[in-house]
């Protein structure tokens, strides 16, 4: 993470003394994140491939965690942590360089981190993982706190026995769920209860069955965020529009992403509707670009802003994520989208409608910003383009 990002609190002025003091809580598996770059082409059966850079980050739910941080939100994470160096590598990461409380997280004695080795070229990637599933972190006699380097500790307690994630997920404003077919996390329904906005995300139904009804913790979720195709199987339309307006029925907010079409979100509320046109960029690592959006409209949402704005500013982030590599690398601070509206302005042959569209910045951003492109430090060796 850069060191001078300029410090923004997007929520500073809705702040009072008896709110949250977490903005966003998620959980789900932390990956430590191999990328190579820099191939010319997909490795081939049989040959040898030589990237011309590599960096290394934590990955997974550490994607969206530290797209949230990095836009000022105060991110809890719980997750598992092996006890190798991968694991503490991530974990400092994390907590000393994004800022993320981990105190719900734990490190599990024995257990492997999960990895991934990303191979980026030609504007795509291609992605192979290894690990296993973490066990469940153990009740601890007496008063603990999860720090990196001790055994199944979640949270602060005092008495018998430690509370134990994911049956006390904190108070927050906001969590992010992971929806998956015939699955419940009973967390979601009580951050539901105690006040949370769910933010529903959902991966490809491997079941084929594309049921609603399959995923029940969407009846917890103030918005709905999948893909345009994922939209419409559920839907069972042939119109990504016409997909979220369906599930406008079924959660307050539906938002669909059309890739380089932008995206279409519906209030199920209010029937408001918002169509925000992707930016144009040339994308060199689409890793953790779906996270950075969602981060961005959680943000959005959260401040309270309008529902075109919110679309606008998640595009945005997620168009800045591609131009670098990595996941949780490349997602962008407040000095990455100050620099980048910074420039925009005084490019040649901008439309005047488009910049309108961004206007909302002003009023956001500091008057001055460092140049564009920025280039992030990455924390390994041999990263070069």
């Amino acid at each position: 993470m850069s060191t001078d990002t300029p410090g923004i609190d997007p929520l500073e002025a809705l702040r009072a003394p008896r709110d949250p003091a977490c903005d966003v809580f998620l959980t789900g598996p932390v990956f430590l994140d191999i990328i190579f770059t820099g191939l010319d082409s997909a490795p081939v059966r049989g040959t040898e491939s030589w990237a011309r850079g590599m960096g290394s980050s934590p990955g997974g739910v550490a994607n969206m965690a530290t797209a949230l941080a990095r836009l000022g939100l105060r991110t809890a994470l719980a997750a598992a942590f092996g006890d190798d160096h991968y694991g503490e590598y991530c974990w400092d990461a994390l907590e000393q360089g994004e800022g993320i409380d981990l105190s719900m997280s734990h490190t599990v004695p024995g257990w492997h981190s999960p990895v991934t080795v990303s191979m980026a070229y030609e504007g795509e990637r291609t992605m192979v993982s290894h690990g296993h599933e973490a066990p469940a972190p153990a009740p601890v006699a007496g008063t603990s706190t999860g720090t990196a380097g001790t055994t199944g500790t979640t949270g602060t307690s005092t008495g018998a026995t430690a509370p134990v994630f994911p049956q006390c997920p904190p108070r927050a404003r906001a969590a992010v769920a992971s929806l998956a077919p015939g699955r419940s996390e009973p967390w979601v329904a009580t951050a539901a209860r105690d006040g949370a906005l769910v933010f529903g995300d959902v991966g490809w139904d491997e079941t084929g069955r594309w049921d609603l009804d399959a995923l029940p913790d969407l009846a917890h979720c103030e918005a709905f965020l999948p893909n345009a195709e994922e939209a419409m199987r559920y839907t069972r339309t042939d119109c990504p529009r016409a997909a979220a307006h369906a599930l406008a029925e079924r959660v307050p907010l539906a938002v669909v992403t059309l890739g380089a079409e932008g995206a279409y979100a519906v209030d199920g509320r209010t029937g408001t509707a918002a169509a925000v046109p992707a930016i144009e960029v040339e994308a060199l690592d689409p890793t953790g670009a779906g996270d950075v959006f969602v981060a961005g409209f959680v943000t959005g949402t959260l401040a309270d802003w309008p529902l075109a704005d919110r679309l606008a500013f998640a595009g945005l982030t997620a168009a800045l994520s591609v131009q670098e590599f990595g996941g949780s690398l490349s997602a962008p601070g407040w000095a990455e989208i100050a620099a980048w509206w910074q420039l925009i302005r005084t490019c040649d042959r901008q439309d005047p409608a488009a910049l309108e569209r961004y206007a909302f910045l002003d009023d956001l951003l500091p008057t001055t910003a460092r140049a564009w492109p920025l280039r992030r430090a990455v924390p390994t060796i041999g990263f070069r383009q």
